[in-house]
């Protein structure tokens, strides 16, 4: 049995009313329950986050027991403020909330990007110019370097996790 994970990319174009049309492969790791049910939120580095319904409600629950630790208390309130729980229409198509499209300066086009549990939407031009520097070499941390501390977490689960394949 294997465990389901995104992956790939691709690109589309936000139409009048700001809707994209998710892939349907992607729409099918959404499914959970026969219900395609997802959130997006604000991700790391610049990018939106699609998270499956189980997931942000595994995070929620996690944090409902640091919300009043007054060092999270702005985190908390631009995380959960921004939260969009949605679902796709028949085509196939996500409405992009503005408040998110600003937030992190999506145009017209952007790349939705399968990353192991959840879907990344980046604007085009950041995630272009991202891919860019790390295969050319310029980017602070390199690709030959980002690779290796990638894999070498592979083996650290051989020592913590001795239960592991």
């Amino acid at each position: 049995m294997s465990q389901f994970f995104f992956s790939g990319s691709t690109y589309a174009r936000l139409d009048a009313k700001n809707r994209f049309v998710l892939p349907q492969s992607m729409r099918f790791g959404l499914v959970e329950n026969g219900a395609l049910e997802f959130t997006i939120a604000l991700g790391l580095g610049g990018c939106l986050a699609i998270y499956r319904r189980s997931d942000i409600e595994k995070i929620v629950a996690k944090f409902q027991s640091k919300q009043h630790m007054g060092k999270y208390q702005k985190f908390f309130t631009l995380f959960f403020s921004t939260l969009h729980q949605t679902t796709c229409d028949k085509l196939g198509r996500v409405i992009l909330p503005p408040t998110l499209k600003k937030a992190v300066d999506i145009k017209n086009e952007i790349v939705i990007a399968g990353v192991l549990n959840k879907i990344e939407l980046w604007p085009k031009e950041i995630y272009e110019a991202q891919l860019k520097s790390v295969l050319d070499g310029t980017d602070e941390f390199g690709l030959s370097k980002m690779s290796e501390e990638a894999f070498a977490l592979l083996g650290e689960c051989v020592e913590e996790c001795p239960d592991a394949p």
